[in-house]
């Protein structure tokens, strides 16, 4: 699966990589980003759940 964070809406605060450190990691200027191109199946539902609790919508995930 696909997993993208838009940068332009992305605020740092960094639930995603609480959720999922896996897959989610903050960059040197403090926004998130996915630690791989492809996230493997069995990090779905913690990747909906970064997503779910995303404060500026901010992750998108393509199936």
């Amino acid at each position: 699966m696909k997993v993208h964070v838009d940068p332009e809406l992305c605020c740092g605060c960094g639930p995603c990589v609480d959720v999922c450190p896996e897959a989610f990691e903050l960059n040197e200027e403090g926004i998130a980003v996915v630690r791989m191109d492809d996230v493997p199946e069995e990090l779905y539902e913690a990747c909906m759940e970064a997503a779910e609790d995303c404060p500026t919508a901010a992750i998108a995930i393509e199936e």
